[in-house]
Order: C-alpha cells, then sequence, then structure tokens
C-alpha cells in the first residue's frame, strides 16, 4: 500500500510541476484554503496539513507574492492573520483540483471501488487488518 502510495505521490508531483508549475505542497495549502472561505490562521493551516508553522509561511509568503492568496489582520487578535485565497486564488485551484481529481482517478482505476470503499473504512477506524466497529 505504501508503494502504491508513494507512486501515486510521485505522479501527482510530476503532473503539478509540469501542469502547473507549482508543487504539491503549494497545492496542499491551496486545498486548505479553499476549503475555508472565511480563511485559517497560520496555525490552524499547520494543522490541517500537519506540518510546522514554519514549512508553511514560506509557501503562503509565495501565494500572497503571486496574488493567489491574502493575509487578513483578525480585528480581536492584532498579532493574528487570516490566510484566504484571492479570486485569482480560487479559480486556479479550481483548475489544478480538477486536474488533479483527474489524474487520481486514472491513477487509481485498476483499484475496485468495493475495495476502496472497504479500505477507507478501514482507514477511518484506524485499525488496518479488522473489523470496522
Amino acid at each position: 500500500m505504501l508503494k502504491r502510495t508513494r507512486g501515486v505521490e510521485t505522479v501527482l508531483r510530476d503532473r503539478l510541476r509540469t501542469d502547473f508549475q507549482t508543487t504539491l505542497p503549494r497545492f496542499d495549502v491551496m486545498a486548505a484554503l479553499a476549503r475555508s472561505e472565511a480563511g485559517l490562521k497560520m496555525s490552524a493551516l499547520s494543522g490541517v496539513l500537519r506540518v510546522s508553522n514554519g514549512n508553511i509561511t514560506g509557501i503562503v509568503d509565495r501565494l500572497v507574492k503571486d496574488g493567489i492568496a491574502i493575509r487578513v489582520q483578525v480585528p480581536e487578535d492584532r498579532r493574528a492573520s487570516l490566510v484566504r485565497l484571492t479570486r485569482k486564488g480560487a479559480e486556479e485551484f479550481a483548475r489544478q483540483a480538477e486536474a488533479h481529481e483527474a489524474w487520481v482517478s486514472e491513477l487509481l482505476s485498476d483499484f475496485p471501488a468495493d475495495e476502496a470503499e472497504a479500505l477507507a473504512a478501514h482507514l477511518k477506524t484506524g485499525c488496518i487488518g479488522e473489523e470496522p466497529e
């Protein structure tokens, strides 16, 4: 399973770089921001992606520089800001997400749907090899 996952990830990284001149971590940050219209604090963003604030900061800085995201001051907390996608960012993410979904579907097309559903159920429980509750 790990070998297959790494193979899919490698292909996705290559295609994102080739087709969109972007990286998988940048795509992941955009995906997290796309799910939150109100925006996310940096700590929440790093929590969602399960990486350090330091890893996120450089990516967000580049997204802001490229006009893909903006930082908005949090009124109640002068030290904090929210990060959100701009209209341009939302449009670009939608374009990339459509291609990403097609690639994943293509790469996993030989994986039967019933097996995928069973695996997803097992992964949700965290108990691979055990029956889901």
